[in-house]
């Protein structure tokens, strides 16, 4: 990629280290669309050996770039997140993607083409983690932060993602233990207002 161009594709990509989500770090403040990025591509890595069958260098690529269009958007919860949102999200996302040289334009349009039809081990993967790793994250957060419907949501999110794989599924329960006991271990502070 030429020097100017790669500058600018940075740059916007830099915009998810500023755009917070919905959920707090363990440190008690509000974690950005990169370090979910981030962390997501790092579960991957370390996910490599449960997946032979998987390329999961593709399923980190696909983490890396999968919340991109939200340098654009913000990030939306899941939870309060509509069709037409989505629909903004792709539309400005498929329109920046243009703009990038060959092959990273096609390369990058046919991992999100992929990523959104969910029909290949690859997809299915990036997706399970994509849920499971905002999972880790509450779990890991002040309980005080959370909002009522995430004592639900915490205990329910991501089953349907991880169910195609014994391990995601073994992991995802672990997740669950967690959830528990935290919940069951109360508040260390005030309860957050409806988000």
């Amino acid at each position: 990629m030429e020097p100017r161009k790669l500058l600018d594709t940075l740059a916007v990509a830099d915009r998810l280290k500023d755009t917070t989500r919905h959920c707090y770090t363990a440190g008690g403040r509000h974690e950005s669309v990169a370090e979910h990025s981030w962390r997501a591509a790092l579960m991957a890595y370390f996910l490599r050996d449960e997946f032979p069958e998987a390329d999961m260098d593709k399923v980190i690529r696909m983490l890396l770039i999968h919340d991109l269009g939200e340098a654009f958007t913000g990030d939306i919860p899941s939870f309060r997140k509509t069709a037409a949102n989505e629909a903004a999200e792709d539309t400005l996302l498929k329109e920046w993607v243009a703009t990038l040289p060959q092959p990273y334009a096609g390369e990058m349009q046919a991992l999100y083409d992929e990523m959104a039809a969910r029909e290949t081990t690859e997809a299915k993967i990036y997706k399970a983690i994509d849920n499971l790793e905002a999972v880790i994250q509450h779990n890991e957060s002040p309980l005080c932060t959370w909002i009522p419907k995430e004592y639900e949501l915490n205990r329910t999110y991501g089953w349907d993602k991880a169910a195609f794989s014994p391990y995601l599924t073994a992991l995802r329960q672990e997740m669950l233990e967690d959830t528990e006991r935290k919940i069951a271990a109360g508040p260390e502070g005030e309860p957050m207002e409806e988000y």
